[in-house]
């Protein structure tokens, strides 16, 4: 059978990995927890800087969120020490979490590399929840810098959406239409359908929305 690269609920690959925080095996490194692997296309690039400064920047809220972020490329992890300790110096910005040194292994297994633009991987981002299913993956090209902001929204989103069992409406939590309130699921049943008025506000049955 083919081997394809991961989905959106799929269980996270088992690797061993070498980063600059020594060697860890993943997902069991982050059992309990989530954690978010991005890839960027290579160290001592000013795109990829910039994202590093942005993550760090956050690092501590997706703490608080039980989160903890490991980046990866085609580098050595020489490369990638050498770089960290640039941005400390450059930057005044200490990069606290790990990156991964790929020889390319890994980026093939998660479908990091894209035709046509050699070996460096593309900026990818998997979010894995502490069951080590993949929730989400976005693909960047090599031109355009993540929204970090956007990244840690997802994150928050993800557990209000599993805590509270709802769904999310388009740029919550402030969204046009019901601001900061969440999606009550639709009803399965004729029942159940004509009660949702009387629950929650509704624009109709299908669409009801509550305060969490």
């Amino acid at each position: 059978m083919e081997k394809t690269m991961p989905l959106i609920g799929d269980k996270f690959p088992e690797m061993e990995v070498v980063t600059t925080r020594g060697k860890m095996t993943l997902p069991g490194a982050y059992k309990g927890k989530w954690f978010i692997l991005f890839s960027h296309p290579a160290d001592f690039t000013p795109v990829c800087t910039t994202e590093f400064v942005a993550f760090q920047k956050r690092y501590d809220e997706f703490r608080k969120l039980n989160t903890e972020l490991i980046g990866l490329s085609i580098d050595q992890v020489f490369s990638h020490i050498k770089w960290e300790e640039w941005i400390r110096e450059k930057l005044n910005v200490e990069i606290q979490f790990p990156i991964i040194a790929d020889t390319g292994k890994i980026a093939n297994t998660l479908g990091l590399i894209h035709p046509g633009k050699g070996t460096n991987t593309v900026r990818a981002v998997f979010f894995v929840d502490p069951e080590a299913t993949i929730r989400a993956i976005l693909y960047y090209p090599q031109e355009l810098g993540r929204n970090f902001d956007e990244i840690l929204r997802m994150a928050k989103a993800f557990q209000v959406a599993d805590k509270e069992k709802v769904a999310m409406p388009a740029n919550w939590p402030d969204n046009e239409l019901i601001k900061d309130r969440v999606i009550v699921p639709p009803a399965q049943d004729v029942e159940t359908a004509r009660k949702r008025p009387s629950e929650y506000d509704c624009y109709d049955w299908w669409f009801c929305h509550k305060k969490i």
